[in-house]
């Protein structure tokens, strides 16, 4: 029962991780891609990566928190550029194809020699080294604080402060994405969903609309791999096509086309596999399951079931938790 319980704690202490918030971070930018324009986006860790990577080489080199996370912002915002320009106007497969090769770019672009002097190469940027520009931000007084079972540093990696500063990034571009989604900037993106021929004949511009959703979700995107990285490293390999796939499922599970579907899905998401790779650890130490699964492949059969929870979603329910299936209705283009 005591390992239950521990075991239970550690999961539900994952709805307000900081992890748990960029991935929500990422789903949000995704869900502008996908869910309100129908653009398939399959390279949502290409744009966090780059965010992480311009938010610490901008640290790293004297400048200020604040001016990092513009550069990280703007990163993937000429990231988003570099990719919608080309490819906009071709069908929405061929902009998968793109966004998963330029994703596969930015990780190889980190982990090569020629640029090791700001990225790192393959071992990436250390947090202690642009960390402390955003600690000393921290308002909260030296020590630790406990609410309830959950007891954490106030400020550091692993802090309060960290969770409260990922989760108001959080409801503030909740509250952005809101408003612009029920603008008429927003029913123009829907439509286009819907039918862009439609919204053509209409005589609005469905590319220069398509960019520029294209380039705010990166941008969002981009917020979430800074919020990744500020509790840990920056680390390419950390980032990459199975980035993408958890954030593809965290949305796929909150419902697309909703505005708290990525941020639930995310919550939902990172406490149910936290449970099932701790328990399927205890249960290989302390039972005869050990004899058949070790503690060595908890982490490749939780991918595997994260696997399969995506395929049964996309296949039984794929509005997801909060989604409205008539949202999903649509042609990919």
């Amino acid at each position: 029962m005591e390992e239950f319980l521990r075991i239970l704690t550690q999961s539900v202490g994952e709805l307000l991780a900081p992890a748990t918030a960029a991935y929500a971070l990422a789903a949000i930018g995704l869900n502008l891609h996908f869910g309100y324009t129908g653009l398939l986006n399959m390279g949502q860790a290409g744009f966090m990566l780059l965010g992480a990577y311009g938010f610490g080489i901008t640290v790293i080199a004297g400048g200020p928190f604040w001016l990092g996370l513009l550069v990280a912002i703007a990163a993937g915002v000429l990231f988003g550029l570099l990719l919608g320009l080309p490819t906009l106007q071709l069908r929405g497969d061929y902009l998968a194809i793109v966004t998963i090769s330029a994703a596969e770019i930015i990780r190889w672009f980190g982990r090569s020699t020629i640029w090791q002097e700001w990225t790192g190469g393959a071992s990436g940027l250390q947090g202690r080294d642009y960390k402390d520009a955003f600690q000393t931000l921290s308002p909260l007084p030296e020590g630790r604080f406990a609410l309830g079972p959950f007891e954490y540093i106030n400020t550091g990696s692993d802090s309060w402060w960290t969770r409260i500063f990922a989760w108001g990034v959080v409801a503030l571009v909740l509250l952005f994405v809101w408003l612009i989604t029920r603008s008429p900037w927003g029913r123009v993106l829907k439509g286009i969903r819907e039918d862009e021929d439609a919204v053509r004949a209409l005589g609005k511009n469905v590319y220069s609309y398509k960019l520029q959703a294209l380039v705010i979700g990166g941008a969002i995107g981009a917020l979430g791999g800074v919020v990744f990285a500020l509790p840990s490293a920056i680390a390419p390999d950390s980032m990459g096509r199975t980035m993408t796939f958890f954030v593809w499922t965290v949305l796929l599970l909150g419902g697309a086309a909703t505005v708290f579907g990525p941020v639930l899905g995310s919550m939902i998401f990172f406490a149910a596999y936290m449970f099932m790779r701790t328990g399927m650890r205890a249960l290989a130490e302390n039972t005869p399951v050990g004899e058949v699964i070790s503690t060595t492949n908890v982490e490749q059969i939780g991918g595997m079931l994260v696997g399969i929870t995506l395929m049964v979603l996309v296949i039984f329910r794929p509005q997801g938790i909060l989604g409205n299936k008539k949202e999903l209705a649509f042609n990919v283009r």
